[in-house]
């Protein structure tokens, strides 16, 4: 199997383009062509994590992080980042990195913290905006089922936790082939009157390309009447962060000491205490501070995530315990994730998980 074609399944399961249109996603160097002897999973794909490929014969690194973000200009090995890219490149190791495609995933980074936490009733905290579309496709009655087939295995159709989703209005539609036209109905210059179905599909919109070449291979027409329009719909089924709620709610302390020891964590900075149980909790691994608003828009008693400065806290308002668990040890499942993902589709070729520590952050306790 090519790493081309490992990408392609690993994108099956995990929507890239949900990524945020600043990160630096996919294959950031390799080529495509080349036959994987092996992945190495890992959170940062550091200079010795690459050594560790190299030792386990593992020829591809998919990683959380990407190692080359911004700002790359030339490979001399003057730091971490281009000693890593090169030693990558000189030995023939492939880098992909998953990053905010993940963290956007409903079944992604902040999905893995909820289930760690044993939260139910789990929602999107930062659902994304404006990446919805609506197609509306006109198609002859004897057509309809097999164009709805076609879109919907396109992607079309989806929303939330359902899919083949659509709507079906019954009319009749008219057009006159002019010189230079092939019907598939009727005469040249002739008008003609069709029982047509008009249908409406909704899809995200980086599946426009496929979507559309699906409908056009499937409509009998020679020329399709259909129509898109981006839609103001929030995606429940893709954004950052995540929030749901205890079976039994619990006091702040006992809370702490509970988040404590499921991340085996050393400390947790936290706002002041509010005086209230904790029974809903929203969460963003990484840094999110952009989540607090949204959190007490959610009306969450808590919020866990990372890299949290001295004015954020303020932004509680003494409405909710804001608690700060790390950058790394809040996203410090992700490794295990992605093993888990990809030794379930992935069985002839060694997937492994990496031993090397890459959290940059000591205490001295």
């Amino acid at each position: 199997m090519t790493i081309y074609e490992v990408i392609s399944e690993i994108e099956k399961l995990i929507d890239m383009p949900q990524a945020e249109d600043f990160d630096n996603v996919g294959l950031l160097c390799g080529l495509p062509e080349r036959n994987v002897s092996g992945i190495l999973v890992c959170h940062d794909a550091l200079e010795n994590v690459i050594d560790e490929a190299i030792q386990k014969n593992c020829n591809v690194v998919v990683c959380f992080h990407p190692i080359i973000f911004s700002g790359l200009k030339s490979l001399t090995g003057k730091n971490y980042v281009e000693r890593a890219v090169l030693k990558a490149i000189e030995n023939k190791v492939a880098i992909y990195a998953i990053h905010t495609a993940f963290d956007n995933d409903f079944h992604g980074v902040n999905a893995g913290i909820c289930n760690l936490l044993g939260l139910k009733n789990l929602k999107i905290l930062q659902p994304k905006k404006n990446n919805l579309k609506q197609l509306t496709v006109f198609v002859p009655k004897d057509y309809s089922e097999k164009l709805r087939e076609s879109l919907f295995s396109a992607g079309a159709g989806n929303i939330g936790f359902y899919d083949e989703c659509s709507f079906t209005i019954e009319g009749k539609g008219t057009f006159r082939p002019t010189e230079g036209s092939n019907p598939f109905l009727g005469q040249q210059n002739i008008r003609e009157n069709s029982e047509e179905d008009m249908i409406s599909v909704i899809f995200e919109s980086f599946k426009q390309s496929q979507i559309v070449a699906a409908m056009k291979s499937a409509h009998p027409y020679e020329e399709v009447a259909y129509q898109i329009y981006q839609l103001e719909n929030e995606n429940q089924s893709s954004g950052l962060g995540m929030y749901g709620e205890f079976e039994t709610e619990m006091d702040e302390k006992d809370f702490l000491g509970f988040v404590k020891d499921q991340f085996n964590l050393n400390i947790i900075r936290h706002s002041d205490f509010t005086q209230k149980k904790i029974k809903r909790v929203g969460v963003l691994g990484g840094s999110g501070a952009s989540g607090i608003k949204a959190a007490l828009s959610k009306k969450c008693d808590a919020y866990l995530t990372g890299d949290l400065k001295y004015h954020d806290y303020f932004l509680s308002e003494s409405k909710m315990l804001l608690c700060d668990i790390g950058h790394y040890e809040s996203e410090q499942l992700v490794s295990q994730q992605l093993f888990e993902i990809l030794s379930q589709k992935f069985s002839t070729f060694a997937i492994l998980k990496s031993s090397e520590k890459t959290n940059p952050v000591n205490y001295f306790l």
